[in-house]
Parts: structure tokens; C-alpha cells; sequence
């Protein structure tokens, strides 16, 4: 029976190429160490090296930029005691992402002995510097505290803004400037807050088959502070 009702139109999760080329890469204070630790590779000060810093601040970035020039192969963290660690290391460089405790402690002692060994390089990528880590080895413990360990930092309001952009770009998203200056005012100051906003006004701009303006983007941030003090 045809109520008359008009059809609901169905949010589709569209794929997006997020770009994590070194051009698109945006330097700035608060990362501007860990890119030029990336550009000096192969001289590192050691085997192995640390990016630090928290979600979002461009770790997995700079990560994939060394894995292009060091034909870097990538295991998460959390698979560490699974894999076969001596494969891991073929090419001879490694990322190891979103390493943190709990860890398998005998894993990444024996992955960090096989890089000096096999003189293959390991960039690791954490949200807090390995040397702090509480590690029940002792042998881990000191190995730990010999990995050079770069920090990055909350990134400027020059970077956030630019970052904004490059999200909506990354959806083939042209916005207005004013759209950029009203979510600048009302966001967390993080990479992490700026990709979910993003997410979630692509998303409802396209169930409801409208453009991403400043109008909409209110809606949402109001939707989503309602739902979130639930």
C-alpha cells in the first residue's frame, strides 16, 4: 500500500582517500622535529626511533611518508607477539604503530635485537615515549631507553585551520571560509576532533542529500552535544 510518504534516503559510506603524501603533509611548530627526522633517514641516530604524541597529530602521516621512501612495511602494535618478526623485517624497514603497555615485552625485545642485528631500521609510532613505559624486563627496560624518542606536539591554530581544509579536500569538499572559522570556535584543539566533525557533517550532509555548510555543521555539533550528555 503506497502511504504517500516520501522515501528516506539512505546515508551511503562513501570511500575518501585520506592523503598521507609528503606534500600534503602541514608542517608547523608542534611537528616540525619529527618531519626532519623523517627527511634524514637513512641517518638516524639509531636503529630504531620514536614518534610520540597524541591521536591525531599526524604520526601515521609522517609514518607513511617514511614507509615511501624506506619501502617500509607496517604492523600494528597490538600484533606484535603474532607475527613473524623476522618477515616483518624482509625489506629491511619497519613501523611498528600505536605501540603501548601492555605489550609482549619478549616480542619487541627480540624485534629490537633483529633490527641491530639485520642493520634494518624501526620507526615506532606511541602517544607516550617508550623510555617511559613500566616494563617488567630489564633488558627491554634499557633497550627502550636508548631509542631516540621525538616528540609531537598540540598543533597551532595555523596547522588546525589547514588541517580543516585538507579534511573536506580529502572528501572533494569545497567549503567556505566561514564554515572553517565556526568550527575552529567550537572544536577540541586536536587532529582526533577534527577528523570525527568532519566524519560525522559528510556523513549527514550526504543522508540528507544537502551541501556541508555552516548551517549544517551546526546542526550536527548540536545533535552530537545533545547525544553525547545523554
Amino acid at each position: 500500500m503506497n502511504t504517500g510518504a516520501a522515501p528516506r534516503q539512505l546515508a551511503l559510506a562513501l570511500p575518501y582517500a585520506e592523503s598521507f603524501a609528503r606534500d600534503d603533509f602541514l608542517c608547523g611548530p608542534g611537528n616540525e622535529a619529527a618531519l626532519l627526522l623523517i627527511e634524514a633517514w637513512p641517518h638516524w641516530p639509531a636503529r630504531a626511533v620514536a614518534l610520540a604524541g597524541p591521536e591525531g597529530s599526524g604520526k601515521s602521516h609522517l609514518a607513511a611518508i617514511w614507509a615511501e621512501r624506506a619501502g617500509a612495511r607496517f604492523l600494528a602494535g597490538r600484533a606484535l607477539a603474532l607475527s613473524d618478526l623476522p618477515a616483518a623485517l624482509a625489506t629491511g624497514a619497519l613501523v611498528v604503530e600505536d605501540l603501548a603497555p601492555p605489550l609482549h615485552e619478549r616480542a619487541l625485545f627480540h624485534l629490537l635485537n633483529l633490527a641491530r642485528e639485520q642493520e634494518a631500521h624501526l620507526l615506532i609510532t606511541a602517544r607516550t615515549p617508550p623510555m617511559t613505559w613500566n616494563v617488567a624486563l630489564p633488558d627491554l627496560a634499557s633497550r627502550l631507553r636508548a631509542v631516540p624518542v621525538v616528540a609531537l606536539a598540540v598543533p597551532d591554530d595555523a596547522i588546525l585551520r589547514a588541517v580543516l581544509v585538507k579534511l573536506f579536500a580529502d572528501r572533494q569538499l569545497a567549503v567556505d571560509d566561514s564554515l572553517i572559522v565556526y568550527l575552529m570556535t567550537r572544536l577540541e584543539r586536536s587532529f582526533a576532533a577534527m577528523r570525527r566533525a568532519v566524519d560525522l557533517i559528510d556523513r549527514e550532509a550526504l543522508r540528507r542529500q544537502r551541501p556541508v555548510t555552516r548551517a549544517l555543521a551546526a546542526e550536527v555539533l548540536r545533535q552530537e552535544g545533545e547525544s553525547s550528555s545523554d
